[in-house]
């Protein structure tokens, strides 16, 4: 990793390398698993296998901005958004990354890329509207952190087992279920395995992303409070974005759902199942670890 003057974090780091070595020893069974059942088709395995894996890391940043609706801005264009990354990159030693906007009322924030020098960074227009400078400066200082210590690029790397696993399944079932009729029963329920294999990888692949997710947020929260040194700029941030969630029409929020795994607060309902299995701890934990850290610098 590049140094920067984030804080470093040998808690992430280990998760990281752990979360690494899981997803990628569940790959590889998952792929041998495949390579069994559709011997005859071993080069359309590894094709997809390999294809989809370079589509994912080499591309992420821009399938994440696609998929948000964010657009890359200048600085002619967000001057003041743009101010506040070069400030806070020069105060962590850090390329500058890409900066971009996505116009949605939801008041979040991402970062996305393979590596620091590849890596974008974006607000909505709806966190741009509510927050003030130096509530923005944390959230953008929280993106910031993910870049430098890489968390972005394992997030994007152990979330693509499960992609994999999906287009599997539909591979599977477009192209070997429609010929098992066909054959004898036994090559049919070889076929059937397919989308229950693929549903156990991705479970498995989400239960590891989740070891490292809520982590990284927290790792993030800690590195952005003690680079700007205003934690309660951050605590501020938080608590305003996670109260405006709850006044965000709930279809916009299903809407984003897919991204909370990269966003700075989860975007979902009270209601949303997926405050059950949240990506991000809870918002009472973050502001205390901020209000240790407002102690540790002797800051009101």
């Amino acid at each position: 990793m590049a140094r920067t003057r984030y804080a470093p974090d040998r808690g992430l780091t280990g998760r990281m390398v752990t979360t690494m070595f899981l997803i990628g020893l569940l790959y590889v069974v998952f792929i041998g698993a495949l390579l069994a059942l559709f011997r005859d088709a071993w080069p359309m395995v590894l094709l997809l296998a390999g294809g989809l894996f370079v589509v994912q890391f080499w591309f992420s940043d821009r399938i994440a901005a696609y998929s948000m609706g964010a657009r890359e801005v200048s600085p002619q264009q967000a001057p003041e958004l743009h101010a506040t990354v070069d400030r806070l990159c020069a105060l962590a030693d850090m390329p500058k990354p890409r900066v971009a906007i996505a116009d949605t009322d939801v008041p979040n924030a991402f970062a996305t890329g393979r590596s620091q020098e590849k890596a974008l960074v974006c607000a909505t227009t709806g966190l741009l509207r509510r927050l003030e400078p130096e509530e923005l400066e944390g959230v953008l200082a929280h993106e910031l952190s993910h870049v430098a210590h890489r968390d972005v690029a394992v997030m994007t790397f152990a979330s693509f087992l499960g992609v994999l696993a999906g287009t599997m399944t539909r591979f599977a079932l477009w192209g070997g279920v429609a010929r098992a009729g066909g054959r004898n029963n036994n090559t049919a329920i070889l076929f059937l395995l397919i989308p229950l294999i693929s549903a156990l990888v991705y479970v498995l692949s989400f239960l590891l992303t989740r070891l490292l997710s809520r982590y990284r947020e927290l790792s993030a929260d800690r590195g952005a409070a003690l680079l700007t040194g205003k934690p309660s700029a951050l605590a501020s941030a938080l608590t305003k974005v996670t109260g405006e969630m709850a006044r965000i029409p709930t279809r916009d929020l299903r809407q984003t759902e897919a991204f909370n795994a990269f966003f700075f607060a989860p975007a979902f309902s009270k209601q949303s199942l997926s405050s059950l299995l949240a990506s991000h701890p809870p918002l009472e934990r973050r502001l205390e670890q901020l209000a240790r850290i407002s102690r540790e610098l002797g800051r009101p």
